[in-house]
């Protein structure tokens, strides 16, 4: 298979960039995209041209590091699928394929294809987690979770972080990546002690770090690669709100400014 490739190609932060076009002959349609730009990057070499820079590691779908925008599409025209595990048979041969980064004001691009995701890992950083020592490994039924309960958490938990759903959105909203990573303690007794905390501290954090706000579009479950449910946003709202009103760190000002009057 033969393709012609449109890629953006940026020297660092502060280089306006600009599409570059390559040829990608003689692939194979069993190699991944992320192989087939390998093939790309092996021609540039040997030709004395700087290679094109994007992420991957694990290559099975599981990091989400491989961050592209596939003829527009964040990882490409497969439902469900990262980037690293799309395949070229999916495409036509001949075909034209733009690349390009993901395109959100809080991922600054680094170099080419390359982002600075670590907003999301501030936002992680901000309460997506468990801070109690938990010890050695409890016993399977130590603490009795309902197995509707457990499968929401799992669902949530599934997660990989990727980006995509920003990338996808109108307004580079982060919401779908938060709510899910606050939904996979919400419903588990581990989660329960710190859970007021959690979803305003991750709330705050996402608005602060620059990403827009949820407007229904659902454009962000549509491409994410673990399939992630927008339920887990209004899941989230709910919660967001119930903790605005009950924490005492926002009843406080309230009582404050009663007691002024």
């Amino acid at each position: 298979m033969n393709f012609k490739l449109h890629v953006w190609r940026q020297d660092g932060p502060g280089d306006k960039g600009r599409m570059t076009t390559y040829e990608a002959p003689d692939v194979s349609p069993d190699v991944s995209f992320l192989e087939m730009l390998d093939q790309v990057n092996e021609q540039l070499i040997n030709s004395g041209d700087a290679p094109i820079a994007f992420d991957s590691d694990c290559r099975e779908g599981i990091c989400g590091t491989c961050s592209l925008v596939i003829d527009g599409v964040p990882h490409g025209p497969s439902r469900a699928t990262t980037a690293c595990q799309l395949h070229m048979r999916h495409f036509s041969d001949g075909q034209e394929i733009t690349i390009e980064p993901w395109r959100v004001k809080a991922f600054p691009v680094i170099k080419d294809l390359v982002v600075d995701r670590s907003a999301m890992d501030r936002v992680m950083y901000a309460g997506g987690y468990i801070s109690v020592n938990t010890g050695s490994a409890p016993d399977a039924n130590a603490i009795p979770v309902p197995k509707e309960k457990a499968e929401t958490a799992f669902d949530a938990a599934a997660c990989i972080g990727c980006g995509a759903c920003v990338a996808a959105c109108k307004n580079a909203s982060a919401m779908l990546f938060v709510a899910a990573k606050v939904a996979q303690f919400a419903h588990l007794p581990q989660g329960q002690p710190e859970r007021t905390r959690r979803v305003i501290s991750m709330v705050e954090r996402m608005d602060r770090e620059g990403f827009g706000n949820c407007t229904n579009y659902a454009e962000c479950e549509a491409v994410c690669p673990k399939e992630i449910s927008t339920r887990f946003i209004s899941d989230m709202n709910r919660q967001f709100i119930t903790a605005a009103l009950t924490s005492r760190e926002f009843a406080e000002p309230a009582e404050a400014a009663q007691d002024g009057d």
